[in-house]
């Protein structure tokens, strides 16, 4: 039965998804009162998580920035279907780079990067990065309990030339870029939540402690591989502009956990700028520090 509906929904958003981008975000002003108002859709995840993290804010502009968040979510959901029909030069157009610099230099210099992402604006359009970058551009992800829309999501993933790899992989496929003298950025959505364990590193993140991964920045340690933090700026409906910052050029002189608290402190600048492109349906908090072991 699973099965039945997920080759249902294939069939259904590979047709819907083949409208022009005007008439999808139509669609989506049309979906996103059904699933706020109708739904409910993680409802309460999302004003308790408001909540929190802008206690200074009224229950009006924490409403406000809700409803602009699902707005925003539904505009995800039809951009991303929507990528299974784009070409690299229409993609390339909406989701472009604004300066490659910074990344071009690393390249200059033989080096690889990790870049430091989030769930902040379009994500998933990240797909796009190999278009727009000299690096072997490599995501890391972590795979859907479902199978079905895992590969999905992998064939949209890597329709533009990026590699999607899960966590466990990225070593042997650094490794293996090394061998062949393929430079490599390495992107990890940093802002997921890791189990409260040893290896995660608490700190204070939108007004609550917030435990955060250390994999990317023992990655970066590891093979002294420049940390950038990569910003989505929206600059109109269903047009996206990268911005890369350096957050650690040499790893390895770092104190321990500084690359991360300084992308935790960059995420939290941009989420303040405009909230509602965060993904407030995530149970981003359901750890507390004291449960660590």
């Amino acid at each position: 039965m699973k099965r039945a509906g997920y080759y249902i929904f294939v069939t259904l958003s590979h047709t819907i998804t083949l409208l022009p981008m005007w008439a999808l975000h139509l669609l989506s002003d049309l979906l996103w009162p059904f699933i706020y108002h109708v739904v409910k859709y993680r409802r309460g995840v999302v004003e308790t998580n408001l909540r929190n993290a802008f206690p200074e804010k009224s229950p009006e502009e924490r409403k406000r920035i809700a409803k602009r968040f699902y707005r925003h979510l539904t505009d995800l959901i039809v951009e991303t279907l929507k990528a299974m029909h784009m070409s690299p030069e229409q993609i390339k157009k909406r989701f472009s780079v604004s300066d490659t610099s910074l990344a071009d230099r690393f390249y200059s210099e033989g080096r690889d990067i990790v870049a430091l992402c989030s769930h902040y604006n379009n994500w998933e359009w990240y797909s796009s990065m190999q278009l727009s970058s000299k690096h072997r551009v490599i995501l890391i992800y972590k795979p859907l309990k479902n199978k079905d829309f895992d590969r999905l999501l992998h064939k949209i993933r890597t329709r533009f030339g990026t590699w999607v790899t899960p966590m466990s992989h990225i070593i042997r496929d650094l490794v293996k870029c090394r061998n062949e003298k393929i430079l490599t950025m390495s992107g990890f959505i940093a802002d997921q939540t890791p189990p409260p364990d040893d290896n995660a590193f608490w700190t204070t993140f939108l007004n609550q402690d917030t435990c955060f991964y250390r994999g990317a920045e023992k990655v970066a340690v590891k093979y002294d591989m420049p940390v950038i933090f990569i910003n989505i700026a929206r600059k109109k409906r269903g047009f996206y502009e990268l911005e890369y910052s350096l957050i650690s050029e040499h790893p390895r002189e770092e104190e321990p956990n500084a690359i991360i608290a300084r992308y935790a402190a960059m995420l939290e600048e941009a989420i303040r700028v405009k909230p509602e492109y965060w993904l407030w349906s995530h149970r981003r908090w359901k750890h507390k520090r004291e449960e660590k072991k």
